[in-house]
């Protein structure tokens, strides 16, 4: 087949690859020339994706992988469009900008030709494949899904850093305008993708059909929205826990000993491209959605709570020195997508303290590019809270923080025995329990 991929991010990148190594003739269109440019060397144009290096290397010299910032190049002729661009989520409204996704959209549509199976990947409102997209590709193109074109919907399920594993291990959802484009689609990536056995599903991993795009657009929201919501929930029981003297950890080791129970960690932040924004997209068409929305607000409070803690246990901040541990959203990735450092940072400042960052990850530069001032291991502290689990978090201790009083834990990674002497506290158990 000729397939074209739209936009060549994180995702949209591997995913070309993945369609190339199964022998498919792959153009990817990216607005961003020095992403296409890198690209057609063969060259990775962002680190930390596992064996995407080694995979382009491969794939482009052999004539399987071609980048272009031109539709008309990609476009005509495709048997298959699979558009994975970005699409934004306001902070202050929670509304979608559908504003790249348009123009990407428009610009597919004036080049299409008959016969193409489109499938939007970028996770998207319910309604948004049928209500929005089946229109405007069909007033711009002149062509008619169901007859001269098929229009699927079918959610990347994919971590950064992770992506090919994750298309072997997880079912492709597919969501069809019509059967016959269902159909289609299920060829299409059945052609694309292969699948590890999963003796844990109720049927076999591979695509599957959820009857309509609404479907698959739900399945994607909810599973995510799922995670927010267990979250928002480990955070209510880890603040109550942290007044009332339990360790919530403990709680919910027993809880989970149960089938029925599957509760999450609590945490100071729950950020990245995905768990944040996607309850705002199922807000934006369920906005009675009374739970989907106290959860998010629950999480979104908690960087506040975690300076909370630190002034309790340090006392006034205004003048002290503290240093906040990771800039990135998780540990062992270097992305600061809706990272908590950003509140946390910002809830410092607002209590008075000078508030420094450091991430084993970033180099000082990139961490003034964010608009943080470096801290360095060794150097003074008055105070440290503890915002992503890096795995070098776990053996630094208070011997690191030359002068520092007080520690809050917002991810339960470090060693007691490396902060002797000092105030620590872990959201999620009893306040002061390691105050020495």
């Amino acid at each position: 087949m000729r397939i074209t991929v739209v936009a060549l991010g994180k995702i949209g990148l591997p995913l070309a690859v993945q369609f190339a190594s199964k022998g498919h003739e792959v153009l990817g269109v990216d607005v961003n020339p020095t992403v296409v440019d890198l690209v057609n060397k063969g060259e990775e144009p962002f680190p930390g994706e596992a064996r995407l290096t080694e995979k382009l290397a491969e794939l482009v010299p052999a004539g399987r992988l071609r980048a272009t910032t031109d539709y008309a190049d990609a476009v005509p002729g495709s048997d298959a469009v699979v558009l994975v661009v970005p699409l934004f989520v306001s902070d202050d409204t929670w509304e979608p900008d559908f504003g790249l996704m348009d123009s990407a959209t428009r610009s597919l549509a004036e080049n299409m030709t008959p016969g193409t199976l489109v499938s939007y990947e970028t996770t998207l409102p319910v309604g948004t494949t049928r209500n929005r997209w089946k229109p405007l590709l069909e007033e711009v193109s002149g062509l008619r899904e169901g007859e001269d074109f098929h229009l699927v919907f079918s959610p990347e399920r994919v971590l950064t850093g992770r992506v090919f594993d994750d298309l072997r291990k997880y079912p492709k959802l597919v969501g069809g305008m019509s059967a016959a484009g269902a159909a289609r689609a299920l060829d299409f990536y059945r052609a694309v993708l292969d699948f590890d056995p999963r003796p844990d599903l109720a049927r076999s991993n591979g695509v599957w059909d959820l009857g309509s795009p609404e479907a698959a657009e739900m399945a994607k929201l909810a599973e995510t929205t799922y995670r927010d919501v267990n979250i928002g929930l480990a955070n209510q029981f880890g603040r109550f826990a942290t007044e009332r003297g339990i360790d919530i950890f403990q709680v919910i080791e027993a809880s989970n000993s149960q089938p029925y129970s599957h509760i999450h960690q609590p945490g100071i932040a729950v950020g990245g491209h995905c768990i944040p924004v996607y309850p705002r997209l199922y807000l934006w068409t369920d906005p009675d959605a009374t739970v989907v929305r106290a959860a998010r607000e629950a999480n979104m409070a908690m960087p506040s709570y975690a300076v909370e803690l630190l002034v309790a246990g340090y006392g006034s901040l205004t003048g002290a020195k503290v240093a906040v541990l990771g800039a990135s959203y998780r540990g062992q990735v270097k992305e600061t997508a809706y990272s908590g450092v950003f509140a946390t940072v910002a809830a410092l400042l607002a209590a008075g303290a000078d508030a420094v960052v450091h991430d084993p990850m970033y180099s000082d530069a990139e961490l003034e590019k964010l608009g943080f001032r470096p801290h360095h291991l060794g150097e003074p502290a008055d105070a440290v809270i503890v915002q992503a689990d890096h795995d070098a978090y776990r053996t630094i201790g208070a011997a690191d923080f030359p002068g520092v009083a007080a520690l809050v834990d917002g991810r339960n990674v470090t060693d007691p025995l490396r902060w002797t002497g000092i105030t620590r506290t872990v959201i999620g158990r009893p306040r002061g329990a390691d105050r020495a």
